[in-house]
């Protein structure tokens, strides 16, 4: 049984609330902009099982350097608007609306963790996921929130040292989304998503068997941040967690095992309020090399010193 946890919706727990808070903080963040969610979704399009992953062109396969931006100058013709993230009056939770919104799309770590004692286990996804090396592995997972009052998937992460990192595909979207239900405390996201656990090697916490990539990780270290606002106000945790052993669904590696096929792994993504990103489409890009395109001639003019600013 576990503790519950928002999960995602946990980046937004700032105050050390008791777990019957947490209904109204996720009212407060009003998250999902619709007064009848099930009305509007009745009105949409089915889900298209004929979005296969496929490749694309580029917009403009012609580019050259120095073309600029592919829209043919149309977002030049755009005004910014500046915001503070401090201005007088502005409360945390439109900033947090802001980003989540605009720094998209977000990958998803659907994270298992167990307590100290073994006898409670975690089900929670967290946007605030990154990559950041590969040798050695390290993700980093942001929590919300100070370790004072650290919930669920924080603590026992502190406490443990240990967890799995899921990727989440789109078989198993609305189960993985079940697990940030504000269930009473005690209550198994395991249960209540329906997924199924599976056995770890190196760490207690389970792999979801559901999951075409899982991490097995081991916390590195963690850093704690404080309010810019109000001093003293601890707001949020960054742990670094190491993988110390991948897990791959066979139909979706290659022989080498070193690429894993977005056809099958199909990864959903997180954007902004209650949406969801499939990812059913790619383009390639090869990173350019000057010498050859001196050799081209289309650096040609565009060879200039580096000045502040540009």
């Amino acid at each position: 049984m576990s503790t519950k946890n928002f999960g995602d919706d946990e980046q937004m727990k700032h105050d050390p609330p008791a777990h019957e808070q947490r209904f109204d903080q996720e009212k407060a963040v009003k998250r999902n902009p619709h007064p009848d969610f099930k009305k509007v979704e009745a009105s949409r399009p089915n889900w298209s099982e004929q979005n296969e992953w496929h490749f694309t062109k580029t917009r403009k396969p012609d580019w050259k350097l120095g073309n600029g931006a592919n829209d043919g100058g149309e977002s030049l013709k755009k005004n910014h608007v500046e915001i503070d993230p401090y201005e007088d009056g502005r409360p945390a939770v439109f900033n947090y609306k802001l980003l989540i919104s605009g720094v998209i799309p977000r990958p998803i770590g659907f994270v298992s963790t167990r307590s100290a004692d073994g006898q409670s286990t975690n089900l929670a996804p967290f946007s605030y996921t990154s990559l950041i090396n590969h040798d050695p592995p390290l993700l980093t997972i942001g929590f919300a929130g100070g370790l004072s009052n650290a919930k669920d998937t924080l603590a026992n992460l502190l406490s443990t040292q240990e967890c799995t990192v899921n990727i989440i595909s789109e078989h198993f979207i609305e189960a993985a989304n079940a697990s940030s239900i504000n269930a009473p405390y005690g209550v198994s996201e395991w249960s209540l998503s329906g997924l199924t656990p599976a056995p770890s090697s190196l760490v207690k916490p389970s792999r979801v068997k559901e999951a075409v990539f899982s991490i097995e990780g081991k916390v590195l270290n963690h850093q704690e941040f404080e309010s810019r606002v109000t001093k003293g106000k601890k707001t949020g945790v960054l742990v670094v967690i190491e993988g110390v052993k991948f897990w791959v669904r066979e139909d979706a590696i290659n022989e080498e095992r070193n690429i894993i096929d977005p056809g099958v792994l199909r990864p959903v993504s997180r954007l902004g309020g209650i949406m969801y990103g499939r990812t059913t489409e790619g383009v390639e890009i090869p990173r350019p090399d000057f010498g050859e395109k001196e050799k081209t001639g289309e650096t040609e003019g565009l060879v200039k010193p580096k000045v502040e600013g540009q």
